[in-house]
């Protein structure tokens, strides 16, 4: 079957790559549509995410969609032909995270093209992919199979939002306006924050953020001082949502806070060590919390899509065929031209 491969940094390949057998308690699926991650744009340009280095040809995708071709055994709810968004956790369901719902936290996760572990979990860019039965959530014939490859990246959003605590009548900050930013956008909103603030160093990404409902898209550069602003007209921000992953923004966000204040974690770090005022959380007593992938919110990010609740279609920037997947990547780095980009496996 053909297959995104990543080799190493910049070194992408569409090859053969041989299929997995389907054990007892495993599905087939064929891939329709798989979506172009950040995590999988670090491996391209940089040959790793955060602390996960590649060691071992990787087969990029965890954002797919697509249909039913092969069940090892009877599964309910499950049938050859039935059109299905793949939860790419693969948790072990018995470490004490998993048995307290907390799966996104499991020892043994195997979680979809990650390089995490070694021998790193093979990704779903591929024409077909093998998954546990319970990874499958069914979708309706009416959702296309675009919209239901968001369902991972809106977990992540909707997560973060979780790990927020109250967000109804908050004043709320995102910055940085690529895909999960925008979806802690429209999941905010969503969970009844009465102002929303965005901030990008590009005005492209804003300007589809403001589509999605925000009430003010900021054009940030080194300076802070335009949100600085912000803060001070709506007296800081309640609850801000770091989605860039950039050590220059997290560093500027305590004094952007109340007093009291909460910032969720969500964007993944470069190595190294952060620069952070400390003695501003400690005197402001700001909470500083770590958002990581998601546990229960997949089935619920699929039920908000399936039911128009959440629209993420502003976000879909283009459906490439995979074997211009390369092309594909490149567009999907140009933040310019582009939000969230797709392959079209099969």
């Amino acid at each position: 079957m053909l297959a995104v491969v990543m080799h190493g940094a910049k070194d992408l390949r569409v090859e053969q790559r041989e299929a997995s057998a389907v054990l007892p308690g495993e599905v087939r699926v064929r891939v329709a549509v798989g979506g172009i991650c950040g995590s999988d744009l670090s491996y391209y340009r940089k040959g790793g995410v955060a602390d996960f280095k590649i060691r071992e040809p990787l087969t990029l995708g965890h954002e797919v969609a697509g249909e039913i071709m092969e069940i090892a055994a009877p599964t309910a709810g499950l049938t050859v032909g039935r059109r299905v968004a793949i939860n790419p956790s693969r948790p072990c369901l018995v470490c004490p995270f998993c048995r307290t719902g907390r799966e996104n936290l499991c020892v043994d996760m195997k979680f979809l093209g990650s390089a995490a572990r070694n021998p790193h979990v093979q990704g779903a860019f591929s024409e077909s992919v093998v998954v546990r039965a319970d990874q499958c959530i069914p979708i309706p014939d009416g959702l296309p199979f675009t919209v239901a490859a968001c369902g991972e990246p809106l977990a992540v959003a909707l997560h973060a939002v979780r790990r927020a605590g109250e967000v109804m009548g908050r004043r709320v900050l995102v910055t940085g306006a690529g895909p999960i930013g925008l979806l802690c956008l429209a999941a905010a909103i969503r969970a009844g924050a009465a102002h929303v603030t965005v901030t990008d160093l590009t005005p492209e990404p804003l300007a589809i953020a403001t589509r999605m409902g925000a009430d003010e898209a900021i054009v940030v550069s080194g300076e802070v001082d335009h949100l600085a602003q912000a803060a001070s007209t709506h007296a800081g921000f309640d609850v801000a949502f770091e989605a860039t992953g950039a050590p220059a923004s997290l560093a500027a966000l305590p004094l952007l806070m109340r007093k009291g204040g909460r910032i969720v974690q969500v964007g993944m770090f470069p190595p190294g060590e952060l620069p952070l005022g400390m003695n501003v959380l400690i005197t402001r007593e700001i909470d500083l919390i770590g958002s990581f992938r998601f546990d229960q919110e997949f089935a619920m990010a699929i039920e908000l899509l399936a039911e128009g609740k959440i629209d993420v279609t502003p976000i879909l920037s283009g459906l490439y065929p995979i074997t211009s997947a390369l092309d594909a990547f490149e567009i999907a780095l140009d933040r310019r031209r582009s939000v969230k980009v797709q392959l079209e496996i099969t």
